[in-house]
C-alpha cells in the first residue's frame, strides 16, 4: 500500500511539474509551486515510512539487500517488485516472467507467423523492470554485454531492452530463490 501510494505521488509530481512548464498565469504558477511543495514533502514523509517498514522486518531487509546487490537495482525498484511481485523468488523463470508481463507472445495462425509481443502481467513491476534494465544496460557489464550481443545481432533495441528486463528478472528471481547476492559472472 505504502509503495502504491508513493507511486500516486509520484505520477501527480510529475503532472504539477508539466503543468507548472505550461501555465502563464502567476497566480496559478503561485499555486502549482504551492503543491509541488506539498507533495515532495509528503512523498520524504512516505519514503521514511516506507524505510521504517523495511528496517522493521528483517525479512523484508534481507531481500532488498539482495535486490539491491544488483547493477541497475536500486531501493526504489527493489521496494517495488518486493511489493508489487510477492511471488519473486517462489516461482520458475517462466512463471515469473509471466506474472510480470516480459513473456513473449507469438501472433501467427497457420502459415503466417506474425510478431512477438509482451503484454499482459503487472504493469507496475513491466514498467519497474523496464527502468532497470535501462540503468543496467549502462552500469552491470553482464547485462550490458547480453544488449550489446542481441543488438549487434539485429534486434532492434527496445526488443532487445525488454529481453535484458527479463533476464534481470529471472537473476533476481534466481537470487532470492537461492538467497545469495550478486555475482559478475
Amino acid at each position: 500500500d505504502l509503495m502504491a501510494r508513493r507511486r500516486q505521488i509520484v505520477e501527480m509530481i510529475g503532472a504539477e511539474r508539466q503543468r507548472e512548464r505550461r501555465v502563464t498565469v502567476p497566480r496559478l504558477r503561485k499555486s502549482i509551486v504551492r503543491l509541488l511543495k506539498a507533495l515532495e514533502k509528503e512523498l520524504a514523509s512516505l519514503d521514511a515510512d516506507i524505510d521504517d517498514a523495511v528496517r522493521g522486518s528483517p525479512v523484508w531487509r534481507a531481500k532488498e539487500n539482495l535486490l539491491a546487490s544488483v547493477p541497475g537495482v536500486g531501493p526504489i525498484i527493489a521496494r517495488t517488485l518486493l511489493a508489487e511481485l510477492p511471488e519473486l523468488g517462489q516461482l520458475g523463470r517462466r512463471e515469473v516472467a509471466a506474472l510480470a508481463g516480459l513473456a513473449p507472445f507469438t501472433r501467427q495462425s497457420g502459415q503466417w507467423r506474425g510478431r512477438s509481443f509482451i503484454g499482459g502481467g503487472r504493469t507496475v513491476v513491466r514498467s519497474v523492470l523496464f527502468v532497470g534494465a535501462m540503468v543496467a544496460v549502462r552500469h552491470n557489464p553482464v547485462l550490458k554485454l547480453f544488449f550489446t550481443r542481441l543488438v549487434s545481432a539485429g534486434k532492434p533495441k527496445m526488443v532487445a531492452l525488454i529481453a535484458v528486463a527479463r533476464k534481470l528478472l529471472t537473476i533476481l528471481n534466481a537470487m532470492l530463490r537461492d538467497n545469495r547476492p550478486w555475482q559478475n559472472a
